[in-house]
Parts: structure tokens; sequence; C-alpha cells
């Protein structure tokens, strides 16, 4: 547990006020300048239906973020598969392999990542919310990738072009599909964390070596949010806080401002529920954050971790990044081998 790699999940946020060019410009100098500190992975989560979150179309928007850096690797955290027929996704993948061989990964989930009516609008079925062919989905994916030409069906580009693959989830479900073909599982602690050390188990134990893979290789995806002191992390964390709100409500909005979140007065139900969620998630000073991350490292001891932090402006969340990056994670890390 030395040196683990750290990434960046970004959702593209669209910021109260702002437009939504405004917001994938924040995202483009959020990858430059975390590549400047050294995080190994930019990743981007598919969402729809949701006037806050500009990453509705991975595929494009990796396009844009690889062409515009150099060295760090570039990512869907994830695509869901059952959003897509697997020939699109592979020749779209095949494509940013193609052009930037060595640097793209193809993260897969199988949750919609929408709500119902919306999933059948992207796939133009009934059956939109439906993941029971999920299994047969993933194998035509991988065959068009490794030649297999499901149907006879050459996916061109994607034959021969396959970017590092991994499977997502916040269950035990994908555990085991990754573990069965061998493939890097990442785990969304910021949504189920309760689940994240059965489901890290599930991989480990049933894990199978395949030509991609000789041992399990596990990602633990949180949410970070890390300032100079404990009470500016309080206030930056508003907009995050007020955003699961709004989701849960069915009502989902672009990310307001810190000023906008103060001025919310949530039920007790609601204070309650937003306290239940950052139970999961890390935030405070570098010193309040390098415990709560020490701790989750002795519980998970993941080989690489994954950071989304959902802040309404770009210069606190690159701080964020920076902190985390430079007085957290090697103090964090120390700690927690030092007490195992």
């Amino acid at each position: 547990m030395i040196d683990v790699p750290m990434s960046v999940l970004d959702l593209a946020p669209v910021q109260s006020g702002r437009t939504v060019g405004e917001g994938l410009d924040a995202t483009t100098e959020l990858a430059r300048r975390t590549e400047a500190l050294g995080y190994h992975r930019f990743w981007v989560a598919e969402h729809h239906n949701m006037p806050g979150i500009a990453s509705s179309a991975p595929s494009v928007l990796l396009a844009h973020l690889a062409a515009v850096t150099a060295t760090i690797r570039v990512g869907s955290g994830g695509v869901m598969l059952p959003n897509h027929a697997p020939l699109v996704v592979a020749e779209q993948f095949g494509t940013l392999h193609a052009l930037h061989p060595g640097r793209v990964d193809l993260g897969i989930g199988r949750a919609p990542g929408t709500d119902q009516a919306t999933a059948r609008a992207l796939r133009r079925t009934e059956n939109g919310l439906s993941a029971e062919s999920f299994p047969q989905e993933l194998a035509a994916l991988l065959g068009y990738f490794r030649g297999a030409d499901p149907q006879g069906i050459a996916a061109t580009p994607g034959r021969g072009e396959e970017p590092e693959i991994w499977l997502l989830g916040s269950s035990g479900y994908s555990a085991q599909v990754a573990a069965m073909l061998g493939l890097p599982f990442a785990f969304a602690h910021h949504i189920s964390p309760d689940n994240t050390e059965p489901a890290l188990a599930l991989y480990r134990e049933h894990f199978r070596p395949s030509a991609q893979l000789e041992r399990p290789y596990a990602m633990v995806a949180l949410s970070a949010i890390c300032s100079d002191t404990d009470e500016r992390a309080e206030t930056l964390a508003g907009p995050r806080d007020l955003a699961f709100l709004s989701l849960i409500r069915g009502k989902p909005q672009a990310l307001a401002t810190p000023e906008e979140a103060a001025a919310f007065r949530p039920s007790e139900h609601e204070r309650a529920f937003i306290q239940q969620r950052r139970a999961g998630q890390l935030q405070g000073s570098p010193e309040t954050v390098r415990g709560q991350l020490a701790d989750l490292l002795r519980r998970t001891d993941p080989d690489e971790l994954m950071i989304n932090t959902l802040v309404y402006d770009i210069d606190d969340r690159v701080r964020s990044f920076e902190l985390l990056k430079e007085k957290v994670a090697a103090r964090a890390t120390a700690d927690a081998a030092g007490s195992r």
C-alpha cells in the first residue's frame, strides 16, 4: 500500500448562472491541471437528463480531453452499456484508442445512469432499464475488440484497438463478473460505501487471471472535498449536498453557488440524508482528510484511488486536488501502513 496511484472522476458540472460551455471549459482546465499534478487517470461519467451534468457523451468529451493533454490516461467512468449498442461503443472507443494509443480506458457499467423515461429514449425500447442482457452485450463488445466479429460484423475502428477495459459497480454483481473475466474493477464507494468491502472481497476471492490482468486490481472511487480549513470545506460542500437532495426529489438542477446552498434550509429528514451521505465521503482540512483517508485505505487496501470533487468554482476544485496530492495522500498511506 505504498504510493497508491490517484486518479480523477469528473461529472463536467454545469454551475448555476453559467453555461454548459463554461462547465466543459472548467473540466478541460481540471484535466490539464491534474495532469500537471501527477494524477494517473481522468475519467468522465455518463449521465442523462440532468441539468447539472454535461458529461452525457463520454466518447466525445474524451476525444477533446485527450487532445488537450499529453500523458494522463482518459476514460469513461463509465459508459453505461445498457444505453448503447455494443458495436457503437466498440467503434467509438476503438477510434479513441487508435488516435491516442496507450492512453484510453473504457469503464463499463450496467446501470442506465438516468431515469426510466430517458433510458427508453436512449434505447428506443420499452425495456430501457433492463440490465438482464448485460453479460451478452459485454461479451459482444469484447468480441468486437478481439476479432470475434459477432454476427460476422467487424468493428472498424475497434478490432485490434482495445482500450484498457474496466468493470464498474456499486454492488457485488459487477465485482464477480470482473473477477470471472479477469478485468480490473472500480467500486463506487461514493455511491454505496456500505458495500465497498464486501464487493472488493468478492472480487479478490473469485478473480481469475486473464491475458489482460494476472492478479486482481481494485480501484476505489470516492468523493472528497479538501480545503485549507474544515470551515472552508464545509462551505464548499453545500452545493454538492444540495445537488444530491435535488436528485432524490426528482428535480435535478444546475450546481448551486455556495451562497445559494447556504441560503437553503433543509428539513430534518433532508438534514439526516445529508449526514448519511457524508458518512462515506472525505471532507475537511488536509489534517482531517488525512485521518479519513487512512481509515479507508486500511479497510479497503485499494490498488488505486479515484476522486470526485464536486464544488462550484474551478479554482476550489483544483485546490482540493492539490492538497490531496501534496499534503494528504503520502501521509495517509504511511498512517494506514503503520497501523496494519
